[in-house]
């Protein structure tokens, strides 16, 4: 195939790319055409490397797009709550449990702690489960505890002084599906929609991914319903899979930090040492200043590989930003939650650390290497939107975040370009490459002053074409 006329490089002049086989094979200023070679004319416009999300949760956010809204522009009050309940309520049919997400702290501190009782207020028939924005904490009513079944007092549903479930479970997502059961949402709508906004390869960072969770993954890849490819992080029963594709890749052991409850740091050296020796780096989930400090002091203890990072980073501190260049680490970090958080860190966050709040320049100039991703769908799935972030710092009220952490859109961009295997390094159009490549709608310089609206006009992987923007929300593949 010939691509014509594609702006290969930010601002320099247009050639002609050729690949064949899945790989460029040629760039220069005007390629003959051979006998029955298809052509694509570019006109002129940006030809970039395919994006990668270094960092989302592909059936959470699977989930969450066909579940409520009860994020804080939905819903900033409990009556805004029932309100939004009860208009799902009216679309569902009679018995299908009501699966809302997204609610935000500043709800249990208008009256009292969310739990079964205000559930219970709003929909005392139909079961409901809502989850809170961290992901972590799922309230159920009591219909929906109901269909739990009988509960132990070894079972993780909290109980009151009475020793009745509140309805409240934390940390709990992999009893909870069991408990319920039912099939994992398909991945198809979402990862036709990463196509299009020209996201060819992802990193599943959940720390509970076991084997069940690889296979289920690599078979919605096998039968096309997971076009992207692939790397999946999770628990040490994935040290011993071995992939039997290209396509996918076991990644490092995740380890999921709370600073209220962190484990003995002489058992996580052990574990990272494990990992390490599985041939797996080590991942710490870090959104706190104390969560950040014991995995520095845990990782240093027991030697840094390669493919250690640190996720989100959100509190860096230049003492620590320090220790983790001194070490060699990578951050993966979501500067799209300055945009969606914002305006909530500026009230909740200790003023000392709010300078540091998802640091990208300063964490570049420190010599630690830095990539991007959503967390979706705890952030936009977007990763325009996650640029744009980037670049302004801005919250949704206008307040600015760190404005020296900024980053200039080229920069922004490339935190979306690195392989699976080194989020860091952005890749290029070059000659040899795998021709995972997004088209833009324009030339680089009509574009890089508003990236959150940028929608690709197309989107090949190794080759072949797999979004266009001609086709609507629903991609399908095309040749």
């Amino acid at each position: 195939m010939l691509i014509r006329d594609a702006e290969l490089a930010f601002g320099r002049d247009c050639a002609d790319l050729r690949i064949e086989h899945g790989r460029i094979t040629d760039i220069a200023p005007r390629l003959q055409r051979q006998s029955g070679e298809a052509e694509y004319l570019a006109q002129g416009a940006a030809l970039i490397p395919a994006l990668r999300d270094h960092h989302l949760h592909l059936y959470a956010t699977a989930a969450a797009r066909t579940s409520v809204d009860c994020g804080p522009a939905a819903v900033a009050t409990l009556d805004d709550l029932a309100s939004v309940l009860r208009a799902a309520d009216a679309r569902l049919p009679a018995g299908e449990m009501l699966r809302a997400v997204g609610v935000d702290d500043s709800l249990a501190g208008e009256a009292r702690v969310l739990d079964r009782a205000v559930l219970d207020a709003v929909l005392p028939d139909r079961p409901v489960r809502l989850q809170h924005r961290s992901g972590r904490l799922w309230v159920l009513n009591t219909a929906a505890l109901d269909r739990l079944g009988p509960l132990s007092a070894d079972d993780p549903p909290e109980r009151d002084a009475q020793g009745r479930p509140t309805g409240r479970l934390l940390d709990a997502d992999r009893w909870l599906r069991q408990r319920l059961g039912g099939q994992r949402p398909s991945l198809a709508s979402l990862s036709r929609a990463l196509a299009g906004w020209g996201v060819t390869a992802v990193t599943d960072t959940g720390h509970d991914n076991d084997r069940d969770r690889w296979h289920a993954l690599a078979a919605a890849q096998d039968s096309g319903e997971l076009l992207q490819d692939l790397r999946v992080m999770g628990d040490r029963s994935l040290d011993a899979v071995v992939s039997d594709s290209p396509r996918r890749a076991v990644g490092a052991r995740k380890f999921h930090l709370h600073e209220h409850d962190l484990p003995p740091l002489d058992m996580v050296v052990a574990a990272i040492t494990e990992a390490h020796r599985a041939g797996r780096g080590a991942a710490f989930h870090c959104v706190t200043r104390t969560e950040l400090v014991f995995a520095l002091g845990a990782l240093e203890a027991a030697g840094v590989g390669a493919d250690d990072r640190i996720e989100h980073a959100a509190v860096a501190p230049p003492s620590l930003t320090s220790w983790m260049a001194r070490l060699g680490l990578s951050v993966v970090t979501q500067p799209v939650f300055i945009a969606e958080r914002g305006d909530r860190y500026r009230r909740q966050v200790e003023a000392d650390d709010q300078p540091w709040l998802y640091r990208l320049a300063g964490l570049q100039a420190a010599g630690v290497g830095l990539a991007l991703s959503s967390d979706a769908p705890y952030g936009s799935v977007n990763p325009w939107r996650g640029m744009q972030a980037a670049v302004d710092r801005r919250t949704a009220s206008g307040a600015v975040i760190g404005a020296d952490e900024a980053l200039g859109p080229e920069a922004a961009l490339s935190g979306y370009l690195g392989d699976l295997a080194t989020p860091t390094r952005p890749r290029r159009v070059a000659i040899g490459a795998i021709a995972d490549l997004c088209l833009l709608p324009a030339p680089w310089a009509a574009l890089r002053s508003n990236l959150a609206e940028i929608r690709p006009r197309a989107v090949w992987q190794g080759g072949r074409w797999v979004a266009a923007a001609d086709q609507g929300p629903d991609f399908t593949s095309m040749e």
